[in-house]
């Protein structure tokens, strides 16, 4: 039975801690309470192998979850702190449930949601803390947090359509390989064998494949060295700023790929800046936020002129226009919004756009990468098999004669 360490104050006023055993951490504080002692922290006290033993991950399904659900008990008028007991109490992923009771504990400490949330930076993006962090002052708490889970809601959907469209192609080479490796390594070479032994000559597509897996078996190790040091090179020019900016800006440059991922940025850019204004928060410190959410240097290192230049007054669809790296759309409704005074809306509206935008660039990504994985590992599989029916028909002729 789990232990938990507790710290409150009795009748008399005086403070005492000790721990207790119960099932759970509100069967502690509910025997606690009926020993009449109030204002208590509970704490779930944690073994060696606890502490080594982490929990399950927590995903950004349980982010969107939790925005959701603490959302709907702010509207139902429940306070913060209760909402985030409840949540935790009722979790079932023991790493969700161990976050919400430090959480909890922050605020019985007299620490506002947001400062709690800033110890879990991995768990909360800067700009979702930042908005939560803006909607305590504007008092829009509820509204913001079901508006960061649609946001997260749709990030999540664009992720699944791009992984599900590369689950068939990827499939595809993956059988292809093996079912080249298992011929080349295993058929062939019997094959080789019984014309050895008739004193017969390979056709030459026969001799092509086997001189290729010949290679293979000899200097595997010098082709295994080499792949480990162009990983490990990759790897010590990719923790420099000026690798993973060459990374970044070869990927932009990708026929196709590098439309659809400058959709995605777009899209994202977007979207964060309008969870941003709609919360109240102002443009440079929205902007700096959804710049950094990006992850690209390409659009971090152009993105950073556009605030100073919004400072001296030139506004915010010319300087984005001014990278480049804004299509004429984007740019042009982002005008509209600022001319109106209508930017939150019309950055939804350009989110919304480009969203439909990207699900027909992942499209046509798919339809030019399954027809092209499908040739290429047809064409070394048809090779395979025209150097197999070689030999076959060779065998033939030897019988023949």
């Amino acid at each position: 039975m789990p232990k938990f360490a507790y710290v409150g104050i009795d009748l008399e006023g005086q403070h005492v801690k000790g721990t207790h055993k119960a099932a759970s951490r509100g069967d502690a504080e509910v025997a606690l309470f009926q020993r009449d002692l109030r204002e208590l922290r509970v704490i779930e006290k944690k073994s060696v192998l606890q502490y080594e033993i982490s929990g399950p991950r927590i995903k950004r399904e349980h982010v969107m979850h939790l925005s959701r659900q603490i959302a709907a008990f702010l509207r139902a008028g429940l306070p913060i702190l209760d909402a985030v007991h409840s949540i935790g109490a009722e979790s079932e992923n023991s790493s969700v449930r161990r976050m919400m009771h430090e959480i909890e504990d922050g605020l019985r400490a007299g620490e506002r949601f947001s400062d709690t949330l800033d110890r879990y930076p991995k768990v909360f993006p800067e700009f979702y803390r930042g908005i939560v962090r803006s909607a305590e002052l504007t008092g829009e708490l509820d509204t913001v947090l079901a508006r960061l889970a649609i946001y997260i809601e749709r990030d999540l959907e664009a992720r699944r359509k791009i992984k599900s469209a590369l689950i068939y192609p990827i499939a595809v080479a993956i059988m292809s390989v093996v079912t080249v490796v298992v011929l080349a390594v295993y058929v062939l070479p019997k094959f080789q064998d019984f014309f050895e032994e008739l004193d017969a000559t390979l056709p030459l597509p026969t001799r092509m494949l086997m001189g290729f897996t010949d290679f293979l078996g000899t200097w595997w190790w010098a082709i295994l060295a080499a792949l480990a040091a162009w990983l490990l090179l990759s790897w010590i020019i990719l923790r420099f700023e000026k690798g993973k900016y060459a990374r970044d800006a070869f990927l932009l440059k990708v026929p196709v790929l590098g439309t659809t991922i400058q959709y995605a940025l777009v899209e994202r850019f977007c979207r964060v800046m309008a969870s941003m204004v709609g919360a109240g928060v102002n443009l440079p410190e929205a902007l700096h936020v959804a710049t950094e959410s990006l992850r690209n240097r390409v659009f971090i290192k152009r993105l950073n002129g556009v605030t100073e230049q919004m400072l001296e007054g030139q506004g915010m669809a010319g300087p984005l226009a001014r990278t480049q790296l804004f299509p004429g759309t984007a740019t042009s409704m982002l005008r509209v919004g600022e001319e109106t005074g209508s930017m939150d809306t019309q950055l939804e509206v350009t989110a919304e756009y480009y969203e439909d935008e990207l699900d027909y660039k992942i499209a046509k990504l798919t339809a030019l990468f399954e027809p092209i994985v499908i040739v290429v590992m047809g064409g070394i599989v048809g090779f395979v098999a025209v150097a197999l029916v070689s030999a076959m028909y060779g065998i033939f002729q030897q019988v023949q004669v």
